[in-house]
């Protein structure tokens, strides 16, 4: 399995501390229920905490003209028309992607363009799967014009376990897809916002998965 690179050092980290605190008590308490309770333990949370930075192979290899792919794994929470207020002070077709802990937290383009603004707000901390995270709570705003003019937003939210937004993007910068867009760390959701004649390919509560599944054509 391959480990993301923003895991490393917390894999590493964890490992260490897992492997010193076992090897005191293994030490001090060998015999007792509470060594094996504690070796159990730490043996599930590593194997977590190693799931959730994997870092599959994953390349859209289909034409990638006029269409929008999933920026992330997890399941559509929002389809709607909503009045983007931060960036665009317009109308947009708004489409969610909730990332539960055990969803890979790769974050990807999802059209081809050029990033043409970046922003970061401080925020709330709330469930990311709540209509409120998107705008109260910790996030990053990425805009991508494409040739024709057309500009899609895409918005990676911190959730109630993550503490870290990553992003890779930075203005003036060509994109496309089977590109890494960022990373947020332990839960979250990416938005985006896109043109009110875009037509949606996904339903809500769909699973789908970054790079791969098309969440919407473009005219």
């Amino acid at each position: 399995m391959r480990i993301h690179k923003e895991g490393h050092f917390v894999i590493f980290s964890t490992f260490l501390f897992f492997v010193l605190l076992n090897a005191a008590l293994y030490y001090y308490a060998s015999h007792t229920l509470f060594f094996y309770f504690v070796l159990i333990a730490s043996i599930g949370i590593f194997s977590v905490t190693l799931n959730f930075f994997r870092s599959p192979y994953c390349i859209y290899s289909d034409n990638t003209q006029n269409i929008v792919v999933a920026p992330a794994d997890g399941t559509i929470v929002v389809i709607e028309e909503v009045f983007e207020a931060e960036y665009f002070q317009e109308k947009r077709l708004q489409v969610s992607v909730f990332m539960s802990i055990t969803n890979v937290h790769i974050n990807w383009i999802p059209v081809d363009g050029k990033i043409i603004h970046y922003s970061y707000q401080k925020g709330r901390f709330m469930a990311a799967y709540l209509p409120k995270s998107s705008t109260e709570n910790e996030r990053s705003s990425i805009a991508i014009e494409r040739k024709n003019g057309d500009v899609i937003l895409v918005r990676q939210i911190a959730g109630a376990m993550a503490r870290r937004i990553v992003t890779y993007a930075r203005e003036g910068q060509d994109c496309r897809i089977n590109e890494q867009l960022g990373f947020i760390k332990f839960g979250s959701r990416v938005d985006l916002f896109l043109p009110l004649d875009a037509d949606i390919q996904v339903e809500l509560d769909q699973k789908v998965f970054g790079n791969q599944t098309i969440i919407a054509r473009l005219k």
